[in-house]
């Protein structure tokens, strides 16, 4: 099993040594000129609990502060009152009474509270004539800088302490704290600031007994000016100002540098875990930008990412969308990259969420809802309360399934079954009990009393749509399947056949006369969407994928073309980037590179964040509205793994293992691409090379003990293995590993023979 690989050349090794032989210094380096005027355009530095923007021009700089627990949870006043929950909305909808669903469910929403509360600003007067001349954030080692005519100002919020460093080389230094005026609006009482010996703070008293302090301490030695930052509140102790100054002074009495060495240790660490090169080098940028942003703003320790993670609005108001957690497809896609990534410990945010509000989600599902189980308001605070919204995406119980799609691919890529016993089936169990708590029974199918498809027709009241909706057909349908599979491995027989059972009572997909999925069975796609939904079971569900029927096949590429062919003027940035993933799924490279690329020219704000609207004037969209969110940054980075290696089963129904595909959807423009350790489901680790678009080498390493099946799409080249045990099945390689077995194969090419010019989908025997 372990026989030396003497074809193995050092070559496909070294070249992708700390991301691979492509990859440049530069693509970890986000260098924007002086002055960034605005606040969501400064350099994003985090730790996962608490983040800021460095920003500013001339010689002011700011630290735009955000902590990921500071939340105002009050309720609006019409909550919980005059029968309010899901049987009221029913028989709202059934009168057609629009005009008091939009007052009891949906118009609460533009109260102040709920929301995200802002951290403040920390601003740095800088004396000596300075003056910024450039900002450049270097993400590997989580680092912020400012380049003065007369010096620098570096920044990085440590990744083992929960406090900020600024290191002010050069010019004198004053600083003070601005509270953000957003609190204004929620109507509380004003900060109290202090000041005493190289230390200033704010305490402020907010909604429902949370109080928290920003404290800064500031030493100066000679020509440098060092100064720590804490953001602390009563979730820690009682006393938050007494934490935050043991935490600045004890910062402090150390060093700049002596608190520098752990934190690059710890992100030495988290670039180690995997890496990818592309010869595209606008996408790599991004692609490490993302992959720094779940370093940055996501920990096991800390709240997962809402809408803008840890860099909460500071323009006066309160964030966009409250800054909440938005179930129908922001947080699901926010955490879809990381499976394949490795990047498990930011993935586990998420999870850990989820998981400790199940008390909270049981309790809507029985209050709100009337059924056993467990139930997610769609649109959520960070203790899991509803904040109102669009009612037909606010208080759809289908999310939650989605969501537990996180749970079902955190295991399925570890095949950790403790996890799969203690965690992914209990969670993904409850939440479909809840939703078949639900269904009702007609001519021996099961049905919603009430559907829609995000966010078709928006708020109208004709976004209620027929049950079942392609979306909410295409969850069930999925998570029936997922907890079938899961019920089996753990030898819940009676679970597992209850669960198909299920499943066979579902509708087929509905797919209109030209095999275009369609919203539902009344409505066909006709018209430019900004959401992706009638498309789920293509991506992420990946109920539908090309390996299976003609007719699957058919569906697939018929809806992606009715796509295309209606064109985005209603899509914002996040629809390019999902597209791309669907289109990469697809195996259609070049197609998915080119709508990439659209979304990176064109819906990013110059520090790498997702904006909504076109910010180019390219006319992608009729949308050019800025504010950010961060899901259509990670469906960016999900691009690129779809495109770098794929692994879901071809007909997950009926057989569950995994097929391992090595550079699937490669555009031909990107000839040269290499990846270290790139997690696939089943538990192995995938290295590859390629090159002339034509894979070189390979090295899967087993982590978990199972069944390996590798996909022959490498253009009828032999392969030799450095296993004897490699039998060839149905367009597949097999082999049976143990944990710690690694498979490694390398493509041999005769002396003065030309490459293939690209891999193809046949397969010879060794």
């Amino acid at each position: 099993m372990r026989l030396v690989l003497a074809l193995l050349l050092w070559g496909a090794v070294s070249g992708m040594v700390c991301g691979g032989a492509m990859e440049t210094t530069d693509t970890h380096m986000l260098r924007l000129d002086a002055p960034i005027k605005t606040w969501d355009e400064g350099l994003p530095l985090g730790n996962g609990i608490m983040g800021g923007l460095l920003w500013g021009g001339n010689n002011v700089i700011k630290l735009s502060l955000d902590r990921g627990d500071l939340w105002d949870e009050r309720q609006p006043d019409v909550f919980w009152k005059d029968g309010w929950g899901f049987d009221d909305i029913k028989k709202l909808v059934a009168e057609g009474n629009q005009a008091e669903l939009l007052r009891k469910y949906d118009n609460p929403y533009g109260e102040a509270a709920p929301t995200k509360l802002p951290g403040g600003r920390l601003v740095l007067t800088l004396g000596d004539g300075s003056e910024a001349q450039r900002f450049t954030l270097d993400t590997r080692r989580a680092e912020g800088r400012v380049d003065l005519n007369n010096g620098t100002l570096t920044c990085f919020f440590s990744a083992t302490e929960r406090v900020a460093m600024l290191r002010v080389s050069g010019p004198a230094v004053t600083c003070e704290f601005l509270r953000p005026d957003g609190l204004n609006k929620l109507g509380y009482s004003a900060a109290e600031f202090g000041e005493d010996e190289g230390m200033l703070w704010m305490v402020q008293d907010a909604a429902l007994g949370l109080r928290y302090a920003v404290v800064v301490a500031q030493k100066t030695e000679g020509q440098e000016t060092q100064l720590a930052v804490a953001i602390t509140a009563n979730t820690e102790g009682m006393d938050p100002l007494e934490i935050g100054k043991q935490r600045v002074t004890r910062a402090l009495s150390t060093s700049y540098e002596a608190m520098l060495e752990p934190h690059v240790e710890w992100w030495n660490h988290f670039w180690a875990i995997s890496s990818v090169s592309i010869p595209d080098r606008r996408i790599q940028r991004h692609y490490n930008l993302v992959k720094y942003f779940y370093g940055a703003a996501s920990r096991p320790d800390a709240p997962p990412m809402p809408l803008q993670g840890v860099w909460t609005q500071d323009d006066g108001e309160l964030p966009p969308w409250k800054g909440d957690y938005h179930h129908d497809l922001n947080t699901q896609m926010t955490y879809l990259s990381y499976h394949t990534a490795g990047l498990r410990d930011a993935g586990m945010s998420f999870i850990n969420f989820n998981w400790n509000l199940l008390p909270i989600y049981r309790a809507f599902a029985r209050n709100f809802f009337g059924v056993d189980g467990a139930a997610m308001a769609s649109v959520a605070t960070l203790a899991g309360k509803p904040t109102g919204g669009w009612v037909q995406y606010s208080f759809t119980m289908p999310n939650a399934l989605w969501v537990g799609q996180t749970f079902y691919l955190h295991w399925r890529h570890t095949m950790d079954k403790d996890f799969l016993k203690e965690r992914a089936y209990p969670w993904l169990s409850e939440v479909a009990t809840a939703v078949v708590g639900l269904l009702e029974e007609r001519d021996g199918k099961l049905y919603l009393p009430l559907s829609s498809s995000p966010e078709i027709f928006n708020n109208a009241f004709q976004a209620w749509r027929p049950p079942n909706s392609n979306y909410d057909l295409s969850l069930m349908q999925w998570a029936f399947d997922a907890l079938a599979e899961m019920a089996d491995v753990l030898g819940k027989e009676p679970d597992a056949a209850r669960w198909q059972l299920l499943r066979s009572k579902l509708e087929p997909l509905h797919v209109d006369e030209n095999h275009v999925l369609m919203f539902d069975r009344e409505k066909a796609f006709d018209q430019s969407h900004r959401h992706h939904s009638q498309t789920m079971a293509i991506h992420p569900l990946g109920i539908l994928n090309i390996e299976g029927s003609d007719h699957d096949r058919k569906v697939i590429n018929a809806s992606l073309d009715s796509i295309i062919a209606h064109g985005t003027q209603e899509w914002i940035g996040f629809g390019f980037s999902w597209f791309s993933c669907l289109l990469a799924r697809a195996g259609r490279a070049d197609e998915a590179l080119h709508y990439l690329q659209d979304f990176e020219r064109a819906f990013l704000l110059r520090n790498g964040f997702h904006a909504n609207g076109d910010q180019i004037g390219a006319g992608l969209s009729k949308f050019t509205y800025r504010p950010f969110t961060l899901e259509g940054n990670f469906l960016a980075m999900e691009t690129v793994h779809e495109m770098l290696l794929q692994s879901w089963a071809p007909n997950p129904s009926s057989d569950p293992t995994p097929v391992i595909r090595i550079f699937p959807a490669m555009p031909k423009a990107w000839s040269d691409a290499s990846f270290t350790n790139l997690s696939a489901e089943g538990g192995f680790l995938v290295t590859a090379k390629r090159e002339h678009r034509s894979t070189t080498w390979f090295r899967i390493e087993a982590t978990q003990t199972g069944l390996l099946r590798l996909k022959c799409n490498f253009g009828g080249r032999k392969v030799t293995f450095n296993s004897s045990q490699v039998v060839r099945k149905q367009g597949c390689y097999e082999i049976a590993m143990k944990a710690g077995d690694v498979l490694e194969g390398v493509f041999d090419v005769p002396a003065g023979k030309p490459r293939p010019t690209s891999d193809a989908p046949d397969c010879p025997s060794t």
